[in-house]
């Protein structure tokens, strides 16, 4: 009977990790960038990434999103075919191939992520045509989909990003990363500069389509709350290394580190 019972009982299936990152380090001078980082990252999973000005965080993010070399360590990304790569082992070719496929990247500043003299339907439909996609209304139809599930307003689908707002910037850039339908997402402050309002309609949008969309993402920012709303995981960075990591509640509500209780109090002073 027991026997029976064990097989009807569902196998769990560990599951792999999707980003293997290994003592990685580039420094530009003494605690100048950041040294010895090592985590893996999971299907799914949010990451956030924090700590004060010039602790390393966006040197760490060019680094694992392939716009840098390392000076030390390794990056180990598994594929959708399931093959792991050596981030730095590959071709350049190969890897701004994964920035226009299987990976995306918001920038912080959406004018540097969008091309502002085309418009933002070519925007979102430009990754879809890296990808093989010739069909015009398939292209259309796509942009129309993704204006949409952005809360842009699809009439606006011929217009140029430059006659949109800051907010409506920042979303068509989020569009114009998801609609290619990525595994791994690379986001910088991509609520800086936007007013606060924007910023929690923007926050709103994102949370939803991470969940929906099984998102794996890797996070910069120096606010806390943004990294609560987000993240799964917290990793707290402090002269280019990494002082604390672990689930958000637990390093929000209870930091261990001194420089990380020094961070959350700062925040939570009047």
């Amino acid at each position: 009977m027991i026997q029976s019972l064990m097989k009807q009982l569902p196998v769990s299936v560990p599951v792999e990790p999707l980003l293997q990152v290994r003592d990685l380090s580039l420094l530009y001078g003494p605690e100048k960038g950041c040294q010895g980082v090592s985590f893996d990252l999971y299907p799914g999973e949010v990451l956030g990434i924090v700590g004060e000005s010039g602790s390393g965080k966006s040197t760490l993010l060019s680094l694992l999103s392939g716009r840098l070399p390392p000076q030390a360590g390794s990056i180990s990304y598994r594929g959708k075919d399931q093959q792991w790569l050596d981030l730095y082992s590959a071709s350049e070719a190969q890897r701004r191939t994964l920035l226009r496929t299987e990976w995306g990247f918001v920038e912080q500043n959406p004018r540097d992520g969008l091309r502002m003299g085309v418009s933002a339907g070519a925007n979102i439909g430009e990754r879809l045509m890296a990808q093989g996609v010739r069909n015009y209304q398939q292209l259309r139809g796509a942009g129309l989909d993704w204006l949409n599930q952005v809360e842009i307003d699809p009439l606006r689908i011929d217009d140029l990003p430059r006659t949109f707002s800051g907010g409506m910037q920042q979303r068509l850039q989020i569009a114009r990363n998801l609609v290619s339908s990525p595994r791994l997402v690379f986001m910088d402050e991509p609520t800086g500069g936007l007013d606060v309002s924007v910023q929690a309609r923007l926050l709103d949008l994102l949370r939803g389509l991470v969940r929906e969309l099984d998102l794996a993402v890797v996070i910069v920012t120096h606010d806390l709350a943004v990294a609560r709303l987000l993240a799964d995981r917290l990793m707290v960075m402090r002269r280019s290394r990494v002082v604390e990591t672990g689930l958000t509640d637990q390093i929000l509500d209870d930091p261990q580190h001194p420089y990380s209780q020094l961070l959350v109090s700062s925040v939570l002073q009047p």
